[in-house]
């Protein structure tokens, strides 16, 4: 049996699926620094811009893989949009709905209609797509990112244990310490990445006793808190410390509270201190203490 093998088709789809990858790679974040919606509208924009170059194609093979990177583009921005939205399922059944519908219209346009475009009116068709993307771009630049205000209870007072412990082991208690809130300064959905914060006990010795668990959350949240936020709002995390007990406490112990960059050697009272990473101070995520 004789097979025919085609050395350039197999580097088109080597090209296609590396190209596919590089998309997914944008999708994840990790480079640029762009917003979401920002990032969203550049994948559905190549979606056009590569399919208007597979109309416009008259070579064999490249129209098709023009068309494979179109519908690549269309699904990586389809899964970040489900993704990176407060989309319910119904919203989301109803964004593959009319994405078949879209992607039906267009294969009938080709094959039944027999759509065409001259290839310099593609390239003008083109040439506009970059000139959207590249102002979405600077305007993304220009328009503000996400802030972070701090702020601290002036104390928190831990209870004393009360019953009976197998083993003497004495759970922790979990006490809110401050609102940590996060501010979109631009119209562009952006995602969601607070600080690192981490707490210290101190006692008025100046001798740090243990670190403290910390943890952020929002009211509402399964998980924590959301991973975006959108244009012009804010969202408030709750600061949770998560402080130890001693099984010999028998009455409340209150801890000050303050923020420090690191955690301090001269305090007066039984302090926590809350330290926020000295990197978080610069940049996109602003932090306002």
């Amino acid at each position: 049996m004789d097979f025919e093998f085609d050395s350039g088709k197999l580097l088109y789809a080597i090209g296609v699926a590396l190209a596919i990858a590089s998309l997914v790679y944008f999708m994840r974040d990790l480079v640029f620094g762009l917003s979401i919606t920002v990032k969203a509208a550049l994948l559905f924009l190549a979606f056009a811009a590569f399919f208007v170059a597979g109309v416009a194609t008259e070579r064999d093979v490249l129209d098709a893989v023009a068309f494979a990177l179109a519908g690549g583009a269309y699904l990586v921005g389809l899964g970040y949009v489900v993704n990176n939205y407060p989309i319910e399922d119904t919203g989301t059944f109803l964004l593959l709905a009319v994405s078949a519908a879209l992607f039906v219209g267009l294969g009938y346009l080709l094959r039944e209609r027999e759509f065409a475009l001259p290839v310099r009116t593609a390239a003008s068709v083109v040439a506009v797509l970059a000139v959207v993307s590249l102002v979405l771009v600077g305007a993304d630049a220009v328009g503000g990112g996400v802030t972070y205000d701090l702020e601290t209870n002036e104390s928190v007072t831990v209870e004393p244990p009360t019953g009976e412990y197998p083993d003497n082991h004495v759970p922790g208690v979990e006490k809110r310490a401050g609102t940590l809130t996060a501010t979109n300064e631009f119209v562009f959905r952006r995602a969601l990445d607070p600080p690192r914060v981490e707490a210290c006990v101190v006692d008025d010795d100046g001798v740090v006793q243990r670190h403290a668990g910390v943890s952020l959350s929002t009211p509402g949240e399964r998980y924590g808190h959301p991973q975006s936020i959108g244009g012009g709002a804010t969202v408030p995390m709750h600061l949770t410390l998560h402080l130890d007990r001693d099984r010999n406490q028998t009455a409340p112990v209150t801890y000050a509270v303050e923020r420090a960059g690191a955690c301090p050697t001269d305090v007066d009272e039984l302090t926590v201190a809350i330290v926020v990473d000295p990197d978080d101070e610069f940049g996109p995520r602003a932090l306002r203490l």
